[in-house]
């Protein structure tokens, strides 16, 4: 909804243009749970008159029924939608709300404040340009203020608002205002900041959120909207080497090749020279082309085609840059990851690298460190788990453009993709490009059969059927492997008298089992799930598996008068099932 003014009424047209013509600044609410992110949110938008009659009409409604103030408007359950939301008073996911006034227009998302949740956070910071980060006046700096502050520096925010809340629980106290600012500017110093705004106000009463309160007579800064709408914020966008990446070569006809993307940073005109980064071939802009006709100029944020002098390769995934100013180009990264995922990160494993750019295959070689976030104190760490942030050194199947995110956040930063599943597991914003001399361990990654089988979406297994020779030529292994093959698993099938000629013939039998299970062993390596066909007694089975397989690597299928398992054993009997209903049970029963 835009903001109310006369001109709707006396000139619609020139208030869209108003519209038009005004800035836009994206912001964020974050902090610690209760610090009342959701009731600021709200108060903007009800002083500001950006709720609509029915929305009112329903706020009033569910104040009553689930809200947190009484007979008083709760002004946060504009924001919290969910029901989740609704009956625990909290925030667990982004919700992004659009209002203007006459200065600027904004788009702010409330973000939750719940450590589980860090995940969101750093999705709704992503796109911000200043984060407004609320402290009750009450408890001080918390523990989430300084794993947001953090994050917000991480993912380059430079201007943050300092609003203490909740001043009328605390007497609207001069000095608790200061005490807290002064905490704050010593804790943040490291963090890169370039201002940092502090505000007293009371998110529930109105205080200092429109307008300047009566009740501060000892402050004479801005109100909060004030500073949002007046705020300075470069278009360093614009301001930036020039890199548009291609999309789609656009090719109707024989006479016509475009190149299709949004422009992500810099300014470009026809005849401006261009170069393709993964192969340095150079060339000038011919024509500008969009919908409505030639540009003279295009800049960041506009989507357009553009047309070369010269017929050189370009296919979508490339990136043309200003050719006095490339983006660097490698294979290996050095970057810091946001890891998003219930599943930890599998160093080794491989993973979908996505940038602006284009994706290729991309493993995680090693984690530097881990970074407390709440101490920002680097702690050595082999993995990274839900909500961690971690340096990391990064393998690509091929060399990719980039900028330090430092440098360009379009072109700095990407996403890492689990290729079983397609979930996004990590946020991802370049450091630095690696030389060959200081990429740690290089050519060793630490790959193990966990970390093979996880790319398999399976466990490492021996399934060991040991029953009687004649049985051991039963469907029932086969039938198994062709069941565990449909399911998208990854096995190998290993029959003891066909590897008999295969090995040689061994001193004793003991001695050809014990070849067999050294087989198996290196297939568990690989990852795969092993059936062994082999007769052999338990005590024996259980002897040759202690020095390869762990407990829970090793199934052991034996004949019985009933279907069990035990341990490691499974007995199966003849009488009860048939032979699809004993796969069906192993695969019931089994971990596979």
């Amino acid at each position: 909804m835009a903001h109310q003014s006369e001109l709707i009424a006396e000139d619609i047209h020139a208030y869209l243009k108003s519209q038009e013509e005004k800035g836009l600044l994206r912001f964020i609410t974050c902090g610690s749970v209760d610090d009342g992110k959701s009731t600021l949110i709200g108060r903007l938008l009800w002083d500001s008159k950006m709720v609509f009659e029915d929305q009112l009409a329903a706020l009033s409604a569910d104040s009553k029924r689930v809200g947190t103030q009484g007979e008083n408007i709760d002004y946060a359950l504009l924001l919290d939608g969910l029901q989740a939301e609704r009956e625990q008073g909290i925030t667990i996911d982004v919700a992004y709300r659009y209002f203007s006034t006459d200065k600027r227009k904004f788009i702010v998302a409330d973000t939750p404040g719940h450590e589980q949740y860090t995940r969101n956070m750093v999705t709704g910071a992503s796109t911000a340009q200043v984060a407004v980060i609320l402290i009750d006046a009450r408890k001080g700096i918390l523990t989430q203020t300084r794993r947001h502050s953090y994050l917000v520096s991480l993912v380059g925010i430079r201007r943050v608002v300092l609003a203490v809340n909740k001043m009328d629980l605390v007497d609207y106290s001069a000095e608790r205002f200061e005490t807290i600012r002064k905490e704050y500017q010593l804790f943040a110093s490291g963090l890169g900041f370039e201002e940092i705004t502090a505000i007293p106000i009371s998110a529930l009463e109105g205080d200092n959120v429109l307008h300047s309160s009566e009740r501060t007579p000892w402050y004479d800064g801005p109100a909060l909207l004030e500073h949002l709408e007046t705020v300075q914020i470069e278009d360093s966008a614009a301001n930036r080497p020039f890199r548009l990446p291609v999309q789609w070569v656009n090719r109707p006809d024989l006479d016509f090749r475009g190149f299709c993307g949004t422009i992500v940073s810099g300014t470009i005109r026809p005849g401006d020279a261009v170069v393709v980064s993964s192969s340095g071939q150079t060339s000038r802009v011919a024509r500008i082309v969009t919908m409505g006709g030639d540009l003279l100029q295009a800049v960041a944020g506009q989507a357009v085609t553009l047309t070369l002098t010269d017929e050189i390769d370009i296919s979508r995934g490339d990136l043309l840059a200003a050719p006095e100013q490339r983006p660097a180009q490698s294979d290996q990264l050095e970057a810091h990851l946001a890891w998003l995922h219930e599943q930890p990160l599998v160093p080794g494993r491989s993973y979908l690298l996505k940038t602006t750019a284009g994706s290729a295959p991309a493993q995680v070689r090693q984690v530097k460190y881990k970074i407390d976030v709440n101490t920002l104190q680097q702690q050595s760490a082999g993995a990274l788990e839900l909500n961690e942030v971690g340096l990391c050194q990064i393998s690509v199947s091929k060399s990719i453009a980039f900028d330090p995110y430092r440098d360009n956040d379009a072109t700095g930063s990407f996403i890492l993709i689990d290729r079983l599943s397609n979930a996004t597991v990590a946020a991802g914003m370049i450091h630095r490009a690696l030389s060959s001399e200081s990429i740690e361990g290089r050519g060793q990654l630490p790959l193990d059969k966990v970390a093979r089988a996880a790319l398999k979406g399976q466990q490492p297994k021996v399934v060991w059927f040991s029953a009687p020779l004649e049985a051991t030529a039963s469907e029932l292994p086969y039938r198994l492997e062709s069941r565990l093959h449909s399911l998208g698993r990854h096995t190998c099938l290993l029959n003891g008298e066909i590897l008999r000629g295969t090995l040689g013939e061994a001193v004793d039998e003991e001695a050809h089992l014990q070849r067999v299970a050294e087989v198996a062993r290196l297939m568990t390596e690989a990852g795969l799930i092993v059936l062994v066909i082999a007769a052999a007694q338990s005590e024996l089975v259980e002897e040759l598996a202690a020095d390869r397989f762990t407990v829970d690597e090793l199934l052991h299928i034996q004949r019985g008068t009933k279907a069990v398992v035990e341990g490691s054993t499974v007995a199966l009997s003849d009488q009860v099932t048939s032979l699809a209903e004993q796969v069906e049970w192993l695969l019931e029963k089994l971990p596979f």
